[in-house]
Order: C-alpha cells, then sequence, then structure tokens
C-alpha cells in the first residue's frame, strides 16, 4: 500500500500570491529550512542573487516573508 503522505501535492499549499516559479521556489525553501539568508539561498538554489533579491522583494512586499535580521522566512514560520 501507498504512504497517503507522498501522494500529497505540497504546491497545493502554496499561498495564491505565488504565480512565477522562482517565487515559489524560495517560497518553498524557506519552509522547508525555516529561514535562511540571501547567500542561502543563492547557494542553495543555484540562483543569481539579484534574482534572488527580487523575489524576496517581491514576497516581502505580499507578506508572504520576513526578514530578521539577514535572514528571511515565511511569513507566521
Amino acid at each position: 500500500m501507498m504512504d497517503p503522505q507522498l501522494t500529497i501535492d505540497p504546491t497545493d499549499q502554496l499561498p495564491a500570491e505565488l504565480e512565477s516559479p522562482q517565487a515559489k521556489l524560495v517560497y518553498l525553501y524557506l519552509e522547508a529550512t525555516d529561514g535562511a539568508t540571501a547567500t542561502d539561498l543563492t547557494d542553495g538554489l543555484a540562483m543569481k542573487k539579484i534574482a534572488i533579491l527580487s523575489v524576496l522583494n517581491q514576497l516581502s512586499s505580499e507578506g508572504l516573508v520576513e526578514k530578521t535580521g539577514t535572514t528571511y522566512a515565511a511569513a507566521g514560520r
């Protein structure tokens, strides 16, 4: 019998405001790690820092990400 947890699509739980694949990727990374710096995101996602910062700015302005010091985390985490 298949494990029911493996059949759940984690993207079903993403906020509706997340439209771009990059925003979804960054948000999921922050949820999975309970927070990360922009450098952590750059290294972990193999994205350019300018792209990471742009996505973080967008997510912050939508209230989906909070910044504490140099660490970003999914809002409410």
